[in-house]
């Protein structure tokens, strides 16, 4: 399982709304095509970037930018977190 579960901060908010983009915490040893992958065919859209960080906690977080066509806003809707 890649995506463990979605971000919901005032930060991943703002970053939502400004960035069309959506944070989740994903598996230690996924790559970034494997999230690239695995967010395009679980929410049907299409994926412009993704960038990874690893918390001093050691949780790996991805920072995945959605295209323009395919707003962020639905995906966070689909996921309940607005």
């Amino acid at each position: 399982m890649t995506l463990k579960y979605p971000v919901n901060t005032e930060k991943t908010i703002r970053l939502l709304e400004a960035q069309n983009t959506i944070v989740f915490v994903v598996d230690q040893k996924a790559t970034k095509p494997e999230i690239h992958a695995a967010v395009e065919s679980q929410f049907g859209v299409k994926v412009r970037n993704v960038r990874t960080m690893r918390s001093l906690e050691g949780v790996k977080r991805a920072y995945i930018a959605l295209q323009p066509q395919s707003p962020a806003m639905d995906v966070a809707t689909k996921l309940g977190m607005i």
